[in-house]
This record gives C-alpha cells, structure tokens and sequence, in this order.
C-alpha cells in the first residue's frame, strides 16, 4: 500500500472530492487504522450542511464513528479490530486524572480535529483504541460495529452518569440513531422504559428491542403529554417520582418538554444538541430537589463495557445499521438531511 483515499469536504454542502495522498509517516504513539466502516452521524450533517464549524481548517475529512484494523503502529495492535473513541483525550491533563477524560480541553476528535473515517485510511493516538473480542466479531461485522463510537456510547455514558437503577422510570425522548440505544440500554439496565416521539416509524421499531410502551407525541401539548406519561407510569408500575428523562431529540420542542417533565427527586439528562435557548423556572431544580445534567460523547475507560453488551448478545445492533458504499457520500448525505432513513447508515470503503 502506498496511497490512503480520503473524501473531503470543501465547503458547505459542496458534493465531496477524493483525495489521493501518500501514506503518512507516523509520529510516536500513532496508529494507521484500515477503514471497515464509518457511521453518517447528525454531527456530520450539522458540519457539512448547518454551518457548524469544524475545528480544522477545509478541506477535511468527515466522520467520527470509526472501525478499523490496526495495519501500523504499536506491535501490541497491529492486526487487531479496533473500535477508534469519537472523544480522544489528552489522558494527562486535570480533567483525565479526575475521571472526566470525555471533556478534556486537548480532547481530538475525528473528522473535527484532525481527518476523519469517510477514508481508506486513518491515523490517530493508539492510546485509547478500543479492541474488539472475537465475541463481537462473531455476531456482528466489523464495519457494523463503528456505531459503538458514537451512537452506542453516548447513551451508554450518560444513562451510567444518571445512575439509572432497576426499576426506574426512564423517559427517553427522541429515539433516531442514539435515542434508540438509549431506549434499548436503559431497558437492558432494568428500568421501565417509556419512547417518545412524533415518528411513529422510529416507535414502532422499538420492539426489536424489548419495548412496548411509546408514546407518539405529535401535536400534542405539553399538559396532555404529561397526564399521558403519568398514566404510562402506572401503567408500568414504576414510581411517581425519581424519573429520570433523556432528552435525545435535541430540538427546542423536545427540551421544553423534557424540563416540564421533571419533577420530585428528577433526573434530567441533556443529550441532544441545538442551538435554540429555552425559557425556564429554574427554582424547580430547588422545589424538586432534582437535577440536570449534561453530557459529551463518552469517555473511552467506558468502551470495554459498551463492546462487552454487544459481544454477550445483550445488545443487537445490526437491526438498526445499514451498510452504504463510501463512493456514494454525497447522495447518502442528501438523504440523511431529509430523514430518509430509519436505520444508521455506514459507509463501507470500496476504493479499488
């Protein structure tokens, strides 16, 4: 091998170009990953569509939920399927020594920071790659497994965060590409799960996961919706209070909705991204005694429990991924922005 082909982004929703480079030379404690698969995540979108800026100049290479096989690098992982982390932390600095590594302030993020996983190739730190037991290969291909990066362990991490215990109320609001693992987690962590959200496709697929109790919230207003979620509560015979809410659907509908469920003893965690400010009463944080919490991506001393779930069969991922050329970016894209899909769609290098 003497070339990498990377697709890059030139500018805001401006159809990809391929690059053909030399193969880089690696720095210590680099890494060259072959590409198996790379997920098309909302982020992505947001960065080549929505204007958010990306932290390296363009052009550059999209995608951050990334598999691969360790072709150089470290003796240790040369050969070895690796899962590379959507976080990669510094490990050294203030916040990685007192646990919180996913919000490092010299965190790298591919397809942000440095080129990303819509490529033959990629080099990142070999730190925290995250290998692969043959379990998980046996029941799931390895370009399937790149969802793990992003929409598997975010959720993962902010349900742990939460401190969701069996027989909780979880209210999971937006179930697309990561609510839906949030749904199926906190399910498989023995809460009483209830979905919501305006697509019914997206609550009706929920059932291969376990879940029958949804809630298609379209239209409706915020007091019908909470008499609703009340009546499902008991319906589950979980407690009327210590609810714990995931806002996954990252709108403004979804977030007012989420704080006005909160109530006595309430755990509120905000996972879905947007840019729209909202309007609250704070002091319900005090008269309930409940919190709010964020979360960013997921910190990698998380990942071996995350694969773990999947390589014992508690988790099935393969229902909800669907495997696309990486040659098609561009239209794949273009569905992605007007939610043609109801499966996560990766795309699978296929450069001769």
């Amino acid at each position: 091998m003497n070339k990498i082909y990377r697709w890059q982004m030139t500018a805001k929703d401006a159809p990809f170009e391929l690059a053909e480079l030399p193969v880089p030379d690696l720095n210590a404690g680099e890494a060259l990953v072959k590409v198996a698969g790379c997920g098309v995540c909302h982020t992505d979108i947001s960065f080549w569509h929505h204007g958010v800026p990306t932290r390296h100049e363009l052009p550059l290479t999209l995608g951050h939920e990334i598999s691969g096989t360790v072709i150089d690098g470290p003796s240790e992982l040369v050969g070895k399927p690796v899962i590379i982390p959507a976080v990669l932390p510094c490990g050294e600095c203030e916040l990685c020594r007192a646990g919180r590594s996913n919000i490092c302030q010299k965190q790298q993020m591919p397809g942000n920071d440095f080129h990303g996983g819509f490529s033959s190739h990629i080099v990142v730190p070999a730190r925290f790659l995250a290998g692969i037991p043959d379990q998980a290969l046996a029941r799931h291909d390895l370009a399937t497994l790149s969802v793990i990066a992003d929409a598997v362990s975010t959720p993962w991490q902010v349900i742990e965060k939460s401190d969701l215990q069996g027989g909780d109320f979880a209210v999971v609001i937006g179930v697309g590409g990561v609510g839906l693992y949030a749904a199926a987690i906190a399910k498989i962590k023995g809460a009483a799960v209830l979905a919501l959200d305006i697509d019914q496709c997206k609550l009706d697929r929920l059932s291969d996961v376990g879940i029958q109790s949804t809630l298609n919230i379209a239209g409706s207003a915020i007091p019908d919706i909470k008499k609703s979620v009340r009546a499902k509560c008991s319906d589950l015979g979980a407690p009327a209070n210590r609810w714990k809410i995931y806002e996954m659907s990252g709108t403004k509908p979804g977030q007012e909705l989420a704080f006005a469920l909160l109530g006595i003893a309430g755990t509120l965690s905000i996972v879905g991204f947007t840019l729209d400010k909202l309007e609250v009463r704070l002091s319900n944080l005090m008269a309930f005694d409940a919190n709010i919490i964020g979360t960013w991506g997921c910190k990698p001393e998380l990942y071996p429990a995350v694969i773990d779930l999947i390589a014992s069969g508690k988790l099935d991922i393969a229902p909800f991924t669907e495997m696309h050329p990486l040659s098609r970016i561009h239209s794949i894209f273009m569905k992605s922005l007007n939610h043609q899909f109801t499966k996560r769609p990766v795309l699978v290098p296929d450069f001769e």
